[in-house]
């Protein structure tokens, strides 16, 4: 019955080209410009550890002196000498502390010259708690983030340029004047957003070159990123070990919400420890924000980009609206049709099924159609300047969901005009003929 449904609506289509055309157009315009704007919202908004992200949280203490008296809300970083304690109480299942940088980087070869590469100062649990693919090699111990050694791990996109995308553990690389042994390679990993440090850039690509954070220090490797200071505190890179500033990012991985408990009591012991020494002036509760939490309070994802999907909403409604004038339009110049169908036995309900399976085929059109704009439109998205430009790809998932939205949505639409059609006694369709 369905294989008859769908000969009767494409030659129905046929026979009214130009209405179908149109209507065809309207689906298209609307699902393109949808579905290009949620593409983007549904890259940006996305989970950066799917598998994993319900067990990583940003602890958040107060070191601030009574001038921020005002400010009630936590800091999103720690000072170095926070950081360095929580790291070594190891009360978590497995923490990093880490700051972002710059670093001018060589090869072996001393006939390429150098240039400069992102980097992430961090300590060892950095890669198996944020689940980093490795193509080559392995990350670095806890013995030689204590030993201070010169190793490092680099990018894929890093190890492509200066070695050809081969094996290149054992060769070192010359960053910041140092020689750093290469242990492992990454494979391909760029977590959106860029969660760990959004003061790098909420969007922007995963360093090239990972170094143990003691290591960095001592070479004084180039530190950049957000930093908040009060007091005496000095941004000299010789006195942060010191200063009274926040400046290092520390994430903690805690497997169960028993740790989880014991983890806050733990850390609110540690703000009363530092209290009664006289460091923590202001004693707020710490707290322990967990990763998703974290990026909404954050507002990550730029307040333009929800305002035009917003837009695009609205203008796929309208094109509906059309949609539905459209089909009801068409339906209704077919009264004759349906009557005699009505008088030769057809119900009411098989009638009304046919016209949903040509409101379908439309839909299924117009989805294509839709498919092939947003396309045009991502494309169009990916050559603005903005950081999180060139992420707009459309995935399967977005894929099924234009074709899914454009056939359910005209479906919708093509309700009333179908009712309509079937809702006229066929008497009085035969009559009118």
């Amino acid at each position: 019955m369905f294989a008859y449904y769908l000969e009767l609506a494409f030659r129905s289509l046929r026979r009214s080209r130009a209405l179908t055309a149109l209507m065809i157009l309207a689906v298209a315009l609307g699902i393109g410009a949808s579905m290009t704007t949620l593409t983007v919202l549904h890259v940006l908004s996305g989970d950066p550890l799917p598998e994993r992200s319900g067990s990583i949280y940003m602890p958040r203490l107060d070191p601030r002196d009574l001038s921020h008296a005002e400010d009630t809300k936590l800091p999103v970083q720690v000072t170095w000498i926070d950081g360095m304690r929580l790291l070594k109480d190891r009360r978590a299942d497995r923490q990093a502390l880490m700051v972002g940088g710059t670093v001018p980087v060589q090869s072996d070869d001393r006939a390429m010259d150098p240039f400069i590469e992102h980097s992430r100062y961090t300590t060892a649990d950095f890669f198996p708690m944020f689940d980093v693919p490795f193509r080559y090699g392995q990350p670095w111990s806890d013995a030689e983030d204590e030993s201070r050694a010169h190793v490092a791990v680099i990018g894929a996109d890093l190890n492509d340029r200066l070695f050809g995308g081969t094996n290149s553990v054992g060769r070192t690389i010359r960053a910041n004047g140092a020689d750093l042994r290469i242990i492992g390679v990454l494979d391909v990993w760029r977590p959106v957003p860029h969660f760990y440090d959004i003061y790098t850039g909420s969007f922007s690509g995963s360093e090239g070159v990972f170094v143990p954070l003691s290591t960095a220090r001592a070479l004084e490797m180039g530190r950049e990123g957000g930093i908040s200071c009060w007091g005496e505190g000095s941004t000299a890179e010789n006195e942060m070990e010191r200063a009274s500033c926040t400046w290092l990012q520390y994430w903690v991985q805690l497997d169960s919400a028993a740790h989880l408990e014991a983890y806050r009591r733990y850390l609110d012991g540690y703000a009363h420890e530092q209290a009664a020494l006289g460091r923590f002036q202001r004693l707020q509760h710490p707290e322990v924000t967990g990763l998703l939490a974290f990026l909404e309070e954050q507002k990550v994802v730029p307040s333009d980009v929800r305002l035009q999907v917003w837009l695009a909403l609205g203008f796929f409604v309208v094109c509906l609206v059309n949609t539905v004038g459209l089909m009801l339009a068409k339906f209704m110049r077919r009264a004759g049709e349906v009557g005699v169908r009505r008088a030769l036995g057809a119900s009411r309900r098989s009638v009304f099924a046919q016209l949903l399976t040509e409101a379908g085929l439309i839909g299924v059109a117009g989805g294509v159609g839709g498919l092939i704009l947003a396309w045009a439109g991502l494309a169009l998205v990916r050559r603005q300047p903005d950081a999180f430009a060139r992420l707009a790809h459309l995935d399967l998932a977005m894929l099924v969901a234009t074709l899914l939205l454009s056939v359910i949505a005209t479906l919708i639409a093509g309700l009333l005009p179908a009712w309509r059609a079937c809702s006229i006694t066929p008497a009085l369709q035969l009559k009118s003929q």
